[in-house]
């Protein structure tokens, strides 16, 4: 195993990157990458065919987006969870304005349980080219008031179950950018938990595991299937108010959608500049099913953290700055005066790094 100091060579890599530099997409899902491909699947036990990888292309897709105290949010279509993001702030929405400043155990009781009833709504998420997606209903202000009626202003609801939307006929890098001319690039790839551990035959790089997010139930929409696009965590994000317009995005996982609930919402609810909004204290929760258990970090105030307890909130206490809570870049542009500006989460390595001056 390496050691700290010692370098690290991957030659194998190199060749692969090469090879995309001098034959493009081509290389990867046609040629010698692709076959590389194949002979590992293959000497793995693996059911990939080389029409899997010839078939294969990216999508253009609209987004999705929504409103939230003035702000425009935009996200990801299924079979991203972005969905997940707008139906949190639509159910916020339906409370009055929040007190600017803090978030007290009101604020964020209501948070807490507006993701709950969102995540609940996750099951819905799939392939909408193979399932049948209520992307338009979940995300309407009708749907997030018939929500949000299920939410007690003094006590943890703990067994939430997936709303009535009728169907309509661990490794991950997310960064963001903005030019001189204001556009922005909210970017963000992922290989999921924890990677595969497979490394392509020859090419020196590691298999992604996203399948992993599949369900084995084929009642469910995000059922295994071939050719199917797998429901994701991955929810970069634009956001627009007026003259101000960010980029902003997490790694972390499931957790990205619970980090970015909250930090959007600190920014229009509780008046923070980015760098302030990615600094407060969070919470998430990887626990699936009835449960009130919620792992807060304990730079949380002590009166908000017995507040949440006391509406029955089963609280976790994780470190100051938890990775886990997600951590997330972003950067704005002021259109009116011309003014860029970037923040970056102090819980992960990254950093907001602005063009150097000309020599």
């Amino acid at each position: 195993m390496p050691q700290s100091g010692d370098f690290f060579r991957n030659p194998e890599l190199a060749t692969a990157l090469k090879l995309i530099a001098e034959h493009g997409a081509s290389a990867f899902y046609r040629g010698p990458i692709a076959d590389a491909i194949l002979r590992t699947s293959n000497r793995l036990g693996g059911t990939m065919t080389k029409s899997d990888l010839e078939d294969f292309s990216s999508e253009w897709v609209e987004p999705i987006s929504s409103t939230y105290r003035g702000w425009t949010i935009y996200e990801l279509p299924p079979n991203s969870r972005g969905e997940a993001v707008l139906e949190s702030l639509n159910i916020l929405g339906t409370f009055s304005e929040q007190t600017m400043g803090v978030a007290n155990a009101d604020v964020v009781h209501r948070r807490i349980e507006a993701m709950r009833l969102a995540y609940a709504d996750i099951e819905y998420v799939a392939d909408p080219r193979m399932s049948k997606v209520p992307t338009a209903n979940l995300t309407t202000a009708e749907y997030a008031r018939k929500r949000a009626a299920l939410i007690d202003p003094e006590q943890a609801h703990c067994d939430v179950k997936p709303g009535e939307a009728a169907m309509l006929p661990g490794d991950t890098t997310y960064l963001t950018v903005v030019d001189r001319d204001g556009n922005i690039v909210s970017l963000i790839q992922s290989l999921a938990t924890g990677m595969s551990g497979v490394v392509v035959d020859k090419m020196g790089f590691v298999l992604q595991n996203r399948g992993g997010y599949f369900s084995l139930d084929p009642k469910q929409p995000n059922a295994l299937a071939p050719r199917k696009r797998v429901s994701h965590t991955l929810v970069p994000a634009l956001l627009e108010k007026g003259n101000l317009h960010e980029g902003l995005g997490f790694a972390g996982g499931p957790i990205q959608v619970m980090a970015q609930m909250q930090v959007i919402s600190n920014v229009a609810d509780l008046g923070m500049n980015l760098q302030a909004a990615l600094d407060a204290p969070r919470f998430f929760s990887f626990d699936q099913g009835p449960t009130c258990k919620v792992v807060v970090e304990s730079r949380m105030p002590i009166e908000t953290r017995d507040g949440l307890a006391r509406m029955g909130h089963r609280l976790e206490l994780t470190g100051d700055y938890q990775e886990l809570a997600a951590f997330g870049q972003a950067v704005g542009f002021d259109s009116a005066t011309g003014t860029k500006y970037g923040a970056a989460d102090p819980r992960g390595d990254g950093a907001a790094i602005p063009e150097p001056l000309p020599k």
